[in-house]
């Protein structure tokens, strides 16, 4: 109780004559796709708001170290951008992007994304926030420093992964998954610590991987999401014309960062290229192998799956 009055009173002193100041943690840096992206989201609000709502964008997570989902739940801040798979301990449904090889290109990402966003908004709703907007990553392959021609390549090799499934898929591979925060896989590179990372080419190119690895292979892994949430007592305190101009412009940026983000992995493989990093198609052969490892995972997802959830993927096959 004491404290949801002390968020209230932050939130009462958020508004003044009507007007709104609200921050927005941003996970990634300034650079960022998704970061531009939201950035752009707060001025398209200012200017439906009239004004009235004005969102600063914090980039780098300087105002979130832990939890995302669990942060805006408390009001720790008003709103966040999330990697959804991340908060997949938070609910299932939140799994469901990065699995591997559900999506095979952007036209199936965004089916996946629309079949599951009511799953989506109805778990966020739990955690005490509203689902604003969600876009996807380009989709996640595999840097090394040898290139990785069948599934013995994986064999040993310590590779960043960013969820459990993806942990689970480089276990099942024959590596060895390594859990590290964004921040210090650069510099577990250089020391060893890993040397392998799976991430989109977007990500590639914000880290600099061609300074530490040789080696990126296009295995279309999976197309995870990012989304952007709005604790739910900031958002009741808003009228229903501010409450009007946030939507309206999640629903402009969803549309535009989804089509941009086809230009970003192009712009991102040329940029890695550019710098040395030999971008390599997978192999039929090693497609079949981690076929087989992607379909155990699947099953395993959906044996223990709600009923939304299998309902899901019922219309997603259709």
């Amino acid at each position: 109780m004491l404290r949801k009055g002390l968020l209230l009173t932050a939130i009462a002193g958020t508004l003044f004559a009507g007007n709104v100041k609200m921050d927005l943690n941003a996970k990634y840096g300034a650079n960022n796709f998704h970061t531009k992206g939201a950035v752009e989201f707060s001025s398209l609000v200012k200017d439906y708001s009239k004004g009235t709502v004005n969102i600063t964008v914090h980039p780098g997570s300087a105002l979130i170290k832990g939890n995302p989902l669990k942060a805006v739940k408390d009001g720790t801040v008003a709103m966040t951008d999330m990697f959804i798979p991340f908060t997949s301990g938070g609910g299932k449904v939140f799994g469901v992007s990065a699995l591997p090889f559900i999506a095979s290109s952007y036209d199936d990402a965004f089916k996946l994304y629309q079949l599951s966003k009511p799953a989506y908004e109805k778990t966020a709703k739990k955690w005490n926030q509203k689902f604003l907007y969600s876009v996807t990553w380009p989709a996640s392959g595999f840097y090394s420093k040898k290139e990785l021609t069948s599934i013995s390549d994986f064999k040993g090799v310590k590779t960043r992964t960013y969820d459990k499934n993806s942990a689970a898929f480089v276990n099942m591979a024959g590596g060895s998954a390594v859990a590290l925060p964004w921040g210090e896989v650069y510099s577990s590179l250089r020391t060893g610590m890993v040397d392998s990372v799976v991430t989109s080419s977007s990500s590639g190119k914000d880290g600099k991987f061609w300074e530490v690895l040789d080696n990126y292979t296009k295995i279309n892994y999976a197309y995870p999401l990012q989304a952007v949430t709005i604790n739910l007592d900031y958002w009741n305190a808003l009228n229903k014309d501010q409450k009007d101009a946030l939507t309206r412009a999640a629903a402009l940026i969803e549309k535009k960062q989804w089509e941009a983000v086809k230009v970003e992995e192009k712009t991102a493989l040329e940029t890695l290229a550019k710098n040395g990093i030999k971008i390599n198609e997978a192999s039929p052969e090693l497609k079949k192998e981690l076929d087989g490892i992607a379909l155990e995972l699947l099953t395993e997802y959906l044996d223990g799956a709600n009923s939304q959830i299998q309902g899901i993927f019922k219309e997603y096959r259709k």
